[in-house]
């Protein structure tokens, strides 16, 4: 048994041969060409257990690894594993490792998923005290008669510190452009023979009761990374209208990440803020029109509205292939390995201290500026609406950040009714946002003259009525216990 630590990167064929041809890791590398074969139950016990068990042939050897714990650090990937040496494809099960603990009785029913073929580069890389171990991988999954290209590499820490993972990984950009990987080979295979490919929500988030602040913010925010790259990419690959909604959402969620521990980590990261703003803004349009679209009815005016929305699409994916886009995330992840927060260049929260308390803490200040922000919401203008919708949306955030800490009795059943509360009210708001800036859009679009675009407009004659809706939903939240 042993640890692993590595960052993935993704890439094209293409740029692979570039890289290998730079000979940024050195002359020659050790060539194999290898199969490896997943194995789960019908039911996927394993994968939702969080392991992940192969048979790999490299030539006539064949090894059986059990991956568990750790999963995705949005591209630094940190796992136990267990490895032996076997004769066959058949699986050898037994208890030196967790996995029959895990299925049970249902041992009898694991069976191969799918299959990943690859041509394997390996090199080893030395500098100043570190060891990486460099793998290109090119080649395919395939499950049933589904197949998907597999090309990344993966920097493997062998000796020295994680953050000259990062280091490699710059100079590996230097010469082709990579993305962050967050997708481990057996996550591809289960993703490839599940259900079509959908956009992807943020997932819940597990934070033990006895985790500390600077840790649980570091999950939060990989969390958001890891969904940003999953519908980045199926934005790449589809121009997904859920996906680019889901992208937006992933970096919504990481900036009130920021903003929620800012006590804790100080203007350290402000730059990757202002970055993370500006990626969020490059989707913006995009977001306005298809929105604007599910709403226009048969006509020339949507007609319209689609023509603008596929150039404004097309504008968006060249915004991701550049360099600025891209790096972020790779960016984010790597300040987060360094953690310059905990070395007294943060706030005045220390990051040791208990998650539960500083979310308390956190969530009380978001629930005093909502309170705050609408009191005068039946007569204030659009303005203070927008900043008291932010607010909305920060604290609904930071109520899904910390939920998993607030498991003890009756604090499940309060927060989902709070959260219920906190809804209705991002509803109506949201609702009100619309009459103020959908007639902004179709002028910016110069169709707000056009036949068909009044039918946007009309319903700024229920504004009034739809004030008062919001206001109830406001006083209904503050009706509403508290979680924490």
């Amino acid at each position: 048994m042993g640890d692993e630590i590595e960052l993935k990167l993704e890439l094209s064929p293409a740029d692979a041969a570039r890289i290998v041809a730079s000979k940024l890791f050195g002359e020659k590398a050790k060539v194999a060409e290898q199969v490896s074969t997943y194995f789960d139950t019908d039911k996927n016990s394993l994968a939702k257990a969080g392991l992940s068990l192969r048979i790999r042939r490299t030539g006539n050897m064949r090894v059986q690894t059990i991956k568990a714990g750790g999963g995705s650090s949005a591209g630094l990937f940190a796992r136990t594993e267990w490895e032996r040496a076997v004769d066959d494809d058949t699986p050898v099960l037994d208890h030196a490792t967790p996995l029959l603990t895990v299925i049970g009785g249902d041992a009898g029913k694991v069976a191969p998923r799918f299959i990943v073929k690859v041509e394997r580069c390996k090199w080893l890389v030395e500098d100043d005290g570190t060891t990486i171990e460099v793998v290109l991988d090119r080649g395919a999954v395939n499950a049933g008669d589904r197949s998907d290209t597999v090309c990344e590499i993966e920097l493997e820490l062998k000796a020295g510190s994680p953050a000259a993972l990062f280091g490699l990984a710059r100079k590996i950009d230097a010469i082709a452009p990579i993305r962050l990987g967050v997708l481990t080979k057996s996550e591809r295979g289960y993703r490839l023979a599940g259900p079509d490919l959908a956009s992807v929500k943020a997932e819940p988030l597990a934070l033990g009761t006895d985790i500390g602040a600077a840790a649980a913010f570091k999950q939060i925010v990989q969390s958001g990374i890891r969904q940003f790259r999953l519908n980045e990419d199926l934005l790449l690959s589809s121009r997904n209208p859920d996906a680019v909604h889901q992208a937006r959402v992933a970096i919504r969620r990481m900036r009130s990440a920021f903003s929620v521990f800012r006590p804790m980590i100080g203007d350290d990261g402000a730059d990757l803020c202002e970055e993370l703003k500006w990626l969020a803004a490059s989707f913006g349009e995009a977001r306005d029109l298809d929105v604007l679209l599910e709403r226009a009815p048969s006509g020339a005016l949507r007609d319209r509205i689609a023509a603008v929305r596929e150039k404004s699409y097309d504008h968006l994916i060249e915004t991701l292939a550049d360099h600025r886009a891209r790096i972020v995330m790779l960016n984010v992840a790597h300040w987060l390995e360094q953690s310059r927060w905990t070395d007294g260049n943060g706030g005045e929260v220390d990051g040791d201290d208990l998650a539960r308390t500083f979310a308390a803490k956190a969530l009380a200040h978001l629930r005093r500026k909502v309170k705050r922000r609408g009191e005068g919401l039946a007569s204030a203008d659009d303005e203070t609406r927008h900043e008291l919708r932010k607010d909305a949306k920060k604290l609904r955030y930071a109520s899904e950040f910390f939920a998993s800490l607030f498991d003890r009795k009756g604090e499940a059943r309060r927060h989902r009714r709070f959260v219920a509360a906190l809804e209705e009210l991002q509803d109506r708001l949201g609702k009100l946002n619309d009459l103020a800036t959908v007639p902004v859009l179709l002028t910016k679009l110069g169709i707000a003259d056009q036949d068909g675009a009044a039918a946007f407009l009309s319903s700024e004659t229920g504004k009034k009525e739809m004030l008062e809706r919001a206001k109830r939903a406001h006083d209904e939240l503050f009706d509403t216990k508290r979680f924490w």
